[in-house]
């Protein structure tokens, strides 16, 4: 943190652009406090010079507390994932922050909002995005407002959408929506947009459009993404199909979504174009165009996916679903944890042993069933087995399996090499637990089209049964402090 910083206040940033802004700032060493209604959800995530503080803009009292000492307020809060209508909660929030902050006298408040011509039509959501831009500004201080198309990135609703609907139907009958032109940009463009807006010599309320240099329509980004997966999708182009319509059926096809999918897809109907072009102007920021956007999710993806900890994103004593375990966007994850009475160096001598002549530690007969099988596809199989018994490195083989990250009397991660529909990863990570330790067993499955679903699906009561062994003889191993 720099000596002597301005303050700057973050809402929303448990969400998707407030989270990767809050790290954005915090490496430039901003002093920066989070107004969350759940701070305990956020206080794993944020540094520990950064300030988190409990608060909601639809409470009043919460606020004066929150904004004291504020220069900029970063305004990233929507009540679209909220059941029932989110106008009035979205009016009302900004109604009371702007209040709150005139009071408070901040210099600048920024806020993201959403692409689209003020006219007769506009969706409700739109309508609502740009309604609470207009309250924000109703308070005096400063407002610079950023209206942006669809967002491409990794975990953004657009592109996880995009994602789904490619990935798991191979003909698609595509309605109007799918048609109408939006200028996409990518989620660092935007943070980029939102970190440039602390700096700007503005000295009132500015809006700016924000968008990548294509206009393209949802049906141009599916087969984009299509073309970069490798995957072949056919798009059959019907005139019915009504965007509420439309977005019953995202619901039955992408589940995850269904609350706020529904609320996006009703706003589709309105084009999303640049029209002004004084951001370009403005500011040094060039955003890339749909292609590298694309790539770059997909990139960003598996970066975050290896850097972070896979468990943490769903609770560690959580059991599996009898279906088929959580899903994290496409992802399929099946995480166990048990306690073992050891310290946890002790309790991590027997993942660090894992694979090569000590085994699996269970079924060994069915890990040997899948590596020949995999050898007959043209696979690795199990005969490269480990380069040391004991020791293990970063990016070396391990069976059929890669060592991906490793971290010595902690965590092992490795990503399968075996011919798959899709992409696989296991990971062992042991934590200290009083005077003992918990050992968190995480499979992760990425799949591949409808192939891997099937796969995932169809083999899913033997995985179980498998990943439950396992996990019981890694705990019995270490409180032996012996490896089968």
């Amino acid at each position: 943190m720099r000596p002597g910083a301005r303050l700057i206040l973050v809402t929303g940033a448990t969400g998707y652009v407030g989270g990767r802004l809050l790290r954005l700032l915090e490496d430039r060493g901003e002093r920066v406090r989070c107004l969350a209604r759940r701070p305990e959800y956020l206080r794993g995530r944020a540094r520990p010079a950064t300030e988190v503080v409990a608060g909601d803009v639809l409470d009043p009292a919460s606020l004066p507390p929150a904004l004291q000492g504020v220069d900029t307020a970063y305004y990233l809060v929507h009540s679209m994932g909220s059941s029932g209508p989110f106008e009035e909660k979205d009016r009302l929030g900004a109604g009371q922050f702007a209040a709150a902050a005139r009071e408070a006298g901040l210099r600048r408040i920024i806020y993201l909002g959403g692409l689209g011509e003020d006219i007769a039509g506009l969706s409700t959501h739109l309508r609502s995005r740009h309604e609470v831009g207009t309250v924000l500004r109703s308070s005096g201080v400063p407002v610079i407002e950023f209206r942006a198309s669809i967002i491409l990135g990794s975990g953004s609703l657009s592109f996880e959408m995009i994602r789904a609907l490619v990935e798991r139907l191979p003909v698609m009958v595509t309605p109007r929506w799918v048609r109408v032109p939006a200028q996409p940009i990518a989620v660092n463009d935007v943070l980029a947009y939102l970190l440039a807006a602390l700096d700007l010599d503005q000295d009132g309320p500015a809006i700016f459009e924000i968008g990548g240099p294509e206009a393209v329509a949802y049906g141009d980004l599916m087969r984009e993404y299509a073309r970069q997966r490798g995957l072949r999708r056919a798009m059959l182009p019907v005139p019915v199909l009504t965007p509420h319509l439309s977005s019953l059926w995202l619901g039955l096809v992408t589940p995850v979504y269904a609350r706020v999918g529904r609320k996006l897809i009703d706003g589709i109907r309105n084009p999303t174009l640049v029209r002004d072009h004084s951001a370009f102007e403005r500011f040094s920021v060039r955003p890339v165009g749909v292609r590298e956007a694309i790539a770059q999710a997909i990139r960003f993806e598996d970066r975050e996916f290896a850097e972070t900890h896979w468990a943490g994103a769903v609770s560690a004593t959580c059991a599996p679903r009898p279906w088929g375990g959580l899903r994290t966007g496409n992802r399929l994850i099946d995480t166990r944890t048990v306690r073992v009475d050891v310290p946890p160096a002790q309790a991590f001598r027997p993942v660090q042993r894992i694979g090569g002549t000590t085994g699996w530690y269970y079924g060994g007969w069915l890990w040997r069933v899948r590596g020949g099988l995999d050898l007959l596809v043209g696979g690795v199989g199990l005969r490269r087995g480990r380069r040391h018994p004991v020791e293990v490195r970063a990016g070396e083989a391990l069976d059929f399996w890669r060592v991906e990250s490793f971290e010595p009397a902690r965590r092992l991660r490795l990503l399968a090499e075996m011919k798959l529909p899709g992409r696989a990863w296991l990971e062992f990570s042991v934590e200290p637990d009083g005077a003992g330790a918990l050992i968190t067993q995480t499979a992760v499955f990425d799949p591949r089209g409808l192939a891997g679903l099937a796969y995932w699906y169809g083999i899913w009561p033997l995985h179980r049964m498998v990943f439950a062994g396992m996990l019981r003889n890694l705990a019995r191993a270490a409180l032996q402090n012996s490896c089968p």
